[in-house]
């Protein structure tokens, strides 16, 4: 997990603020205590965020070890950044992104003669490579896997684009069509 920025951090936050930072750079579950420590903050402030996080579904609460322990909730994770995206974005540069992702792709899986990134992983197993070999394909199936989460995304922002557009537009005296 990335440290949060050091310094003053401490003079400048409160200590349930430096416990929803250090929440936000989370990457596994992460025990209490651990947070606690991170944030500068005693367990039972810690703890108190922490539940308050969780009632607001920003994380979820799991154990690691037998011990109590939290992580970011996967769900509010994607639907903040889809919303992100439609929100920096609009439908044409959507799916223009679509569009460029696609070929990114097909371009991988033309220069290396699969049809998808299983088949792709398969070939790891079954060929005989160096050293060298094995560290770029590694690296190639992380810039394949990273393509199909932003294409995922995307796909999900075209999907709930006119909603969210609609939804964050101001109010006014006719009903949405959603209702």
């Amino acid at each position: 997990m990335a440290q949060p920025n050091s310094g003053s951090w401490t003079e400048r936050l409160s200590g349930r603020e430096r416990v929803r930072h250090v929440v936000e750079l989370l990457d596994k579950p992460t025990p209490v205590q651990e947070i606690a420590d991170q944030a500068d903050v005693s367990r039972a402030t810690a703890d108190d965020e922490l539940q308050r996080l969780q009632s607001d579904d920003w994380v979820t609460e799991t154990t690691v070890d037998g011990t109590k322990a939290y992580d970011l909730n996967p769900v509010r994770m994607l639907f903040d950044e889809v919303t992100d995206l439609i929100e920096a974005h609009s439908r044409d540069e959507l799916e223009s992104q679509l569009t460029e992702l696609k070929e990114e792709q097909e371009e991988l899986a033309t220069e290396y003669d699969v049809s998808s990134l299983d088949e792709f992983r398969e070939q790891l197993a079954d060929e005989e490579l160096s050293a060298a070999e094995l560290r770029e394909r590694r690296n190639v199936i992380a810039t394949w896997e990273a393509i199909n989460t932003e294409l995922g995304l995307v796909k999900h922002a075209l999907q709930l684009y006119d909603d969210v557009i609609e939804l964050s537009s101001p109010r006014t005296d006719s009903p949405s069509t959603l209702a």
